[in-house]
């Protein structure tokens, strides 16, 4: 079997090892802390999927709609989908998920399942007003879409990795649902990340504090912080990934930043292979030091994502698929940019 495949498979006695990441037991319903931990294990369940889908369009509703087509959507049928958005900040797209865009998504998930959770932690604002004042609640509420505010969340999963001192505490919304459609912005990160795109949008999956442990101040004072960010992504597999590239920021981010407009939306089932397109994508645009540097795999969330095993390896296994004429042009400069 390929490398990956093997990271992924092997097994030991009392826990899970891929590529020296152990997700260990740990105990459940600590006394006092006011929340339910439970066992934690990798949701890494399918093999990499290079394709990337890129359609040229400022309509976001033609957009995604041509997107998801390209997914087995009736296997959604009857079940329980976990949405994941980018509401990070009360701040207007493309530091937060568009209106029109989660409202398209929400409308064509309840042609398949009336079970839909939009679930999120803001990590610059409250997560409630967030959602408020950026009209995903009132979106949700038209459509039946449960809300679930993970800084009230009580139900987590713990899981160990590397670079984590203590683990981290991974929402049990996303860990236990059917099915998870996330959907990203593109963006840089100035605050150590260098890009937020898919992996990075996994951050707000996780929890902030317990018992007296700051978990965010772990991740943003750490040198390790985008392999941190990498081993997130361990916890879950989502069955398609949108991003939302008509705008993006080139510098800055992610609240705000130097606007571009691509005018694409992008997706696939990797986010490896996604934010590899997506940081090519900038890197064509003029984008800042620490994304250009290197080449793309070499980016240290990426590589360290493909070292788990959590996508695509190389650019070699990267299908840049356009689904419009008007994409052909830029997709062939993401090919190029991916192997330069």
């Amino acid at each position: 079997m390929i490398r990956r495949e093997f990271m992924i498979k092997t097994a030991i006695i009392g826990g899970t090892v891929i590529s020296g990441c152990t997700l260990r037991d740990v105990s459940k319903n600590r006394e006092g802390d006011g929340m339910d931990v439970r066992d934690g294990e990798s949701k890494i369940t399918q093999d990499s999927d290079g394709r990337v889908y890129i359609i040229k369009t400022s309509s976001r509703k033609e957009g995604i709609s041509q997107l998801l087509s390209q997914f087995s959507l009736d296997d959604l049928k009857g079940r329980d989908v976990a949405v994941k958005a980018n509401y990070n900040s009360a701040d207007p797209f493309p530091a937060t998920t568009h209106p029109e865009t989660i409202e398209e998504i929400f409308k064509i998930l309840k042609n398949y399942t009336d079970s839909i959770t939009l679930a999120e932690r803001s990590g610059m604002g409250d997560t409630g007003s967030v959602l408020s004042e950026m009209g995903a609640a009132e979106i949700a509420g038209r459509y039946g879409v449960r809300i679930v505010n993970l800084e009230k969340e009580i139900e987590w999963v713990r899981i160990d990795a590397d670079h984590w001192k203590k683990g981290f505490l991974f929402s049990g919304i996303f860990y236990s649902s059917d099915h998870i459609i996330q959907t990203c912005c593109l963006k840089t990160h100035r605050f150590g990340g260098h890009f937020t795109m898919s992996l990075k949008n996994s951050v707000g999956m996780v929890a902030r504090y317990w018992n007296g442990y700051d978990y965010m101040a772990e991740l943003h004072s750490s040198p390790n912080q985008r392999k941190m960010i990498a081993e997130i992504n361990l916890a879950y597999t989502p069955f398609a990934v949108i991003m939302d590239a008509i705008e993006g920021f080139s510098e800055g981010g992610p609240e705000s930043g130097k606007l571009i407009k691509p005018q694409l939306m992008i997706a696939g089932k990797d986010r490896v292979a996604v934010d590899a397109a997506g940081v090519a994508l900038l890197r064509i645009f003029g984008t800042t030091p620490e994304v250009s540097r290197g080449r793309v795999f070499e980016q240290e969330q990426i590589k360290r994502a493909a070292e788990l095993g959590i996508g695509v390896g190389s650019p070699e296994e990267i299908d840049i698929i356009p689904l419009n004429e008007e994409a052909e042009d830029i997709a062939e400069k993401i090919r190029k940019e991916l192997h330069a």
